[in-house]
């Protein structure tokens, strides 16, 4: 039913006027009581995505039904989205983005009046919240919105889709990561050992290092520890890398299905999720299962601790940032890789935190080294400095880039780094 401003509906039946007498003071109070509350709760104000300036040939507007208005702005190249923002009183910055991967997670940065604000991947297949720590005082200031690191190869490419820029006042920032304090399996993964668990090798800092995933391995590259294939290598294999004083590390997939390992045919199809893009052989695995992936986890680090393995790299921890085909949160992906640490630990393997940099901070406690695919490349490495500062080694392997690009940078950030084909083959070109 319509009315006009400022008269009271009625129904058909008339209303004594005497009522109305009475009513019509308590209505007008309690309006004026809503006006001013409204007026004193600090709204968030801000520019929707596909409203921004961006260059002629630049711009693309994409409909999401799960965007502010159905819509947001597709960045494909380093053009930036600009806008010219007032504020009231001094407020943080957010943007609402989500990203498209290829070979790696897209980078965003936010500028404000020409300094950098936000600078940080931005998860994938969800619309997550980003925000600046620090301040902005009031007054206009100018914004803009680019993808660092764009990429285009055959098959994919990467971009960011941007559904709002946020200004929040002061003392209202909202959650990074919406819904991250809960999961639907609360409590299901044990807790992970301390990092100080005796009997445990840990790598120092500034161990030399191999990663060759072929077969057979070439025992002859001088590096102080070899990660190697669990399945594809045997206890002798192991027993020579020790008997020549070097120490062994697993390589297993926890995170993605892989047909043609030996124990393929356990996994049911209700855990298989989506292909991993670049692998269409492989698929994601729903790690909110610990029911069932629990169990065939374990007899995994049972055999590489059978074989005399000292630690394991545990591949594909971030499937809560991919598209798996499950709606896997950043507290499933945290309870996840807890349960693989505590397990590791429990068999007296170390553990390294594979890529899942978003989450680095968070887990730098609980594993005892990291090991990172193209952080140079992708301009994400400072998220791997809470490793460093804990006195924990960081080995990191550059697919693409030239080591006069990243081998200097590595080596002041105290990474081991090296470059790679991505063969994982024997050869490399270490930065040491």
């Amino acid at each position: 039913m319509r009315f006009a401003p400022g008269h009271l509906p009625l129904s058909r039946r008339a209303v004594p006027r005497t009522l109305i007498a009475l009513a019509l003071p308590a209505l007008l109070a309690l309006l004026k009581l809503t006006s001013v509350a409204a007026a004193a709760a600090p709204a968030a104000a801000g520019i929707e995505g596909e409203r921004m300036h961006v260059p002629r040939g630049a711009r693309h507007v994409v409909r999401d039904p799960a965007a502010s208005g159905d819509r947001a702005l597709l960045l494909l190249t380093r053009a930036r989205a600009r806008a010219r923002l007032g504020l009231a009183a001094a407020s943080r910055i957010q943007v609402v983005a989500r990203a498209k991967r290829c070979h790696g997670t897209p980078t965003l940065r936010v500028l404000v009046d020409g300094r950098t604000a936000i600078l940080r991947r931005a998860p994938a297949t969800r619309w997550t919240s980003m925000s600046s720590r620090r301040l902005m005082r009031a007054g206009r200031h100018a914004i803009s919105v680019a993808l660092v690191d764009p990429l285009r190869v055959r098959g994919c490419r990467r971009a960011l889709v941007i559904d709002a820029v946020r200004l929040l006042p002061a003392g209202n920032q909202a959650a990074t990561r919406p819904g991250a304090g809960s999961g639907p399996r609360a409590g299901a993964a044990p807790p992970a050992s301390a990092p100080g668990t005796p009997g445990i090798w840990r790598p120092p800092p500034h161990t030399t290092w191999q990663w060759q995933l072929t077969t057979p391995v070439d025992l002859s590259v001088p590096a102080d520890m070899y990660d190697i294939d669990l399945f594809d290598n045997s206890a002798d294999v192991v027993a020579a890398l020790h008997a020549s004083g070097r120490r062994a590390i697993c390589y297993l997939s926890a995170g993605t299905y892989e047909p043609g390992r030996p124990d393929s045919g356990v996994f049911p199809a209700a855990v298989l999720g989506d292909q991993v893009a670049g692998w269409p052989s492989e698929r994601w695995l729903d790690i909110r299962r610990l029911d069932v992936l629990g169990p065939i986890m374990e007899q995994r680090l049972d055999l590489c601790r059978a074989k005399g393995f000292d630690g394991v790299e545990a591949d594909n921890v971030d499937g809560y940032s991919n598209s798996t085909g499950f709606p896997l949160t950043a507290a499933d992906q945290l309870a996840y890789n807890r349960f693989l640490v505590a397990a590791a630990h429990a068999r007296g393997l170390s553990v390294g935190l594979k890529n899942d940099l978003d989450q680095a901070a968070e887990l730098q406690s609980d594993y005892d080294w990291a090991l990172n695919e193209e952080c140079f490349q992708n301009s994400e490495c400072d998220l791997l400095r809470p490793f460093v500062a804990a006195g924990k080694a960081v080995f990191n392997v550059e697919y693409s880039l030239d080591t006069s690009a990243f081998c200097p940078l590595a080596q002041a950030l105290g990474f081991m780094s090296m470059r790679k084909s991505l063969s994982l083959d024997a050869s490399r070109t270490p930065c040491w």
